[in-house]
């Protein structure tokens, strides 16, 4: 996992759907969100996560992988502790899944010259 990635897609994941719940949140009735919050909020989160993904170099479908990782931990983690907490869960899941992504030619981690696992290894 690399952390950088995972703080740039959170805060992106964060500054995408908080914005557009603002825009929503003045110019929309509150009552619009009792009958359709529940198709409006999915919407937005994948539109986000879709804007999110390209922003970071993510291909289409793993973006839209991590948009439903996110939105399944998202959504049992609301149901449980409620709306706020189930978003932080959604986006924390979301950049993780965003920062686990390797880019195909990206070098694997290789161990340290003066490390000795390969000794141990061995035997």
């Amino acid at each position: 996992m690399n952390s950088r990635l995972f703080w740039r897609a959170a805060a992106i994941q964060v500054a995408l759907t908080g914005g557009l719940f603002v825009v929503l949140a003045v110019t929309v009735p509150h009552h619009f969100f009792d009958n359709w919050g529940i198709v409006v909020g999915p919407l937005i989160w994948v539109g986000c996560s879709l804007v999110t993904g390209r922003l970071i170099h993510l291909p289409l479908t793993f973006a839209l992988f991590c948009a439903a990782a996110g939105g399944v931990a998202g959504t049992l983690a609301g149901l449980v502790f409620g709306h706020p907490v189930g978003i932080v869960a959604g986006v924390g899941v979301f950049a993780a899944c965003a920062s686990g992504y390797g880019r195909p030619g990206s070098e694997e981690p290789h161990p340290r010259k003066d490390s000795h696992a390969a000794d141990i290894a061995r035997g």
